[in-house]
């Protein structure tokens, strides 16, 4: 694996434990931080900055209120080109947005999918909506997020950093973080 970008890490939150699966990725444990933040890892203590959003192509992208299914293509076209810009997190989305990192296999993956179904048409026009799945996308999921637990949800504030939340939660708690980190409610 390449490793010439900074490696984001995955954070611990509520209902990690019997809410969630272990992912079969690559990720090695000691890549985990103890907040909910995006964070570099152990061995390199220079954190990720954010920067502000620039103009890109997706101005204008909108998921209609559809969770949409991206690979890692279209992760760096679309939400963060971590090649292009290893050390500093650079959105280039214009709405908020949450990343659904989930494996077919996984049950309360299965039980987070209808969730986010009826988030993104709430929401619709608000916040996009995302979905990767982690046993495709290796190096996104297991490389650059360090994710080890499934369902982990990356939720992406038009600026600031992202924060991450691993394991199944109830709808309510979705809601909560996307009032409050993503819409600012």
């Amino acid at each position: 694996m390449n490793k010439n970008y900074l490696t984001l890490v995955l954070g611990i939150a509520l209902f990690c434990g019997l809410s969630s699966c272990n992912s079969p990725s690559e990720a090695p444990a000691a890549n985990v931080a103890a907040s909910n933040e995006v964070a570099a890892p152990e061995s390199d203590p220079t954190v990720m900055e954010a920067a502000s959003p620039t103009t890109t192509s997706t101005e204008g992208v909108d998921n209609d209120g559809k969770v949409r299914r991206i690979n890692t293509a279209t992760f760096i076209e679309e939400i963060f080109d971590y090649k292009a810009n290893p050390n500093t997190w650079v959105y280039k989305g214009n709405k908020p947005a949450i990343i659904d990192f989930y494996a077919d296999w996984c049950g309360p993956c299965k039980r987070v999918a209808p969730i986010m179904d009826e988030l993104a048409l709430k929401y619709k026009g608000q916040v996009n909506f995302y979905k990767i799945n982690t046993d495709e996308e290796k190096e996104l999921a297991g490389g650059v997020f360090g994710i080890q637990s499934i369902p982990s949800i990356l939720y992406i504030p038009v600026q600031g950093q992202p924060t991450m939340a691993a394991g199944l939660a109830p709808k309510e708690e979705y809601i909560k973080q996307i009032e409050t980190t993503l819409l600012k409610k």
